[in-house]
Parts: C-alpha cells; structure tokens; sequence
C-alpha cells in the first residue's frame, strides 16, 4: 500500500486487516463507484438519445413547431420542450438530485441506487435538446475530450500523494461564482459572459474530478459497515457523475459545433 494510504489509514485509527486486503478492498469500493457512474452516464445518453429522436422530424409534415436554429419538433417534442412542461424537464432533475442527497441516509441502497438511475435518465431527458443545438459529430469529439480529461484527473486524484483538501474551498467558490454568473447570463444573453463561465467552468470541474477523488477514496477507510459503505459508493458516484457532465457541457460550449438547419 502506498505511503499515501498508510497516512490516510492512520488518519482514522489502526488497522487490523493485512494492507493487501485493504488495496484489494479499496480496490473493489472504487471499482463499484466508477461501475456506478459509467451506467449512470449510459442511461443518460441513451435518454438524451431517444427523447432527441422523438422529439425531431425532418418531414415537415410532422412538424407541429420549429425552433428557431431550424429544427423541426414533433408532438412529442413540441409538448416536452415549448409547452410549460419544458420547466418540468428543465427542474426535475435538481428536485430529484437533491431529494437524493438529503434523503440517502435513510434509504435502502438498492433505493438509492434506483433513484440514482431516475435522476441519470431525468438528466438525459434535459440534455436532449444539445442534439439540436450542436452537430452529432461535435458532441461525440466532446464526450471523449471530456472521457479522457476526465480519465486522467481521476487517475490523478486518485494516486497522488499530495493532500487536494486545501483545494476545495476555492474550487467551491468557483463553482458558487459559476451558479451565480449563469444566473445572471439568463437575462443579459452576453456571449462573452457565457465564453468565461465556460472557461472557468472547465477549470473548476476539471479540479473537483481530482479532489472528489480523493476524498472519495479517504472515505473508504472510515470503516463504515457495509449499508453505509453502499450508500457512499452511490453518493461518490453521483459526485463523479456531475463532475462529469459538467466538465461535458462547459467543454461543449466551448468546442462544439452549432447546428445550423
């Protein structure tokens, strides 16, 4: 076991398992975490995917509304995305990650992993509509941007011996900066605004993968039982999930490719 986790496992008493039993176990807690987050970003992108293709025609017969980029919606999509429904979509997903985060304590781990699920398809739902603002090969070039970015931060994160604790203050004011600048972008639509917030956005979220990470694995050597253990496992992934998808959307805007039906 590396120095790094002989601190960390001292941080939080002695240990009475062989330290190959501790690298194999942290091993297996990780490997649940990423195993988590990859089926949570599956169904997302298999819901952003088939909501998109229900949601779109190219015949213009089946077109009840149009965007203004061009893009021709269905019923379905008319329903979804220009009726009040839309702040449905749009809100579902922050009603559901937040019940989520305030209710795991108290829920089953089979229950949290479902709901863990619900939130990742209700995401996918809202994120359809980047299909039509931005071209499918552009999108694609952005998720393995972000895959690999994200890969070796993570790989960072989790292998350093360096303590990122100290970095999760600023990154939290980043991100509370970001929360507050997007806000305020609503109502003035300056694209230059919206260029920083993506700039730092990719600092910020590009930080957090490293650091979630890290605290990520600290928590395996709290020695929690093994109920405790599972709810944590989705709550990391959750965690790594919307570092994820962030560090996706804010790479996209940056990098993407608009759509121009």
């Amino acid at each position: 076991m590396s120095d790094y986790d002989r601190n960390v496992a001292a941080r939080y008493g002695s240990v009475t398992r062989s330290e190959a039993a501790i690298d194999q176990g942290l091993r297996s807690y990780m490997l649940r975490v990423y195993n988590y987050m990859t089926l949570g970003l599956a169904i997302t992108g298999a819901a952003a995917i088939g909501i998109f293709m229900l949601s779109v025609t190219k015949d213009p017969a089946q077109a009840v509304a149009t965007l203004r980029n061009g893009a021709m919606l269905t019923q379905f999509g008319a329903t979804l995305f220009a009726s009040p429904l839309q702040y449905v979509v749009m809100f579902a997903p922050l009603a559901a990650v937040l019940f989520l985060s305030f209710r795991v304590d108290r829920m089953s781990v089979s229950a949290a992993q479902g709901l863990f699920w619900v939130y990742a398809g209700l995401v996918g739902v809202s994120l359809s509509t980047i299909f039509m603002a931005y071209t499918g090969e552009s999108i694609m070039r952005v998720f393995f941007m972000t895959a690999a970015t994200f890969g070796a931060l993570s790989l960072w994160g989790y292998t350093t011996k360096r303590d990122l604790s100290a970095m999760g203050t600023f990154l939290f004011m980043g991100l509370i900066g970001i929360l507050i600048a997007s806000l305020v972008n609503m109502f003035i639509g300056s694209s230059m605004l919206q260029w920083i917030v993506s700039v730092v956005g990719v600092v910020v979220f590009a930080g957090l993968t490293a650091y979630d990470t890290q605290r990520i694995k600290e928590m395996y050597f709290e020695g929690d039982g093994e109920v405790v253990a599972g709810r944590k496992a989705i709550m990391g992934a959750l965690t790594l999930y919307l570092d994820f998808i962030n560090l996706f959307v804010m790479l996209l805007q940056l990098f993407g490719n608009r759509n121009s039906n």
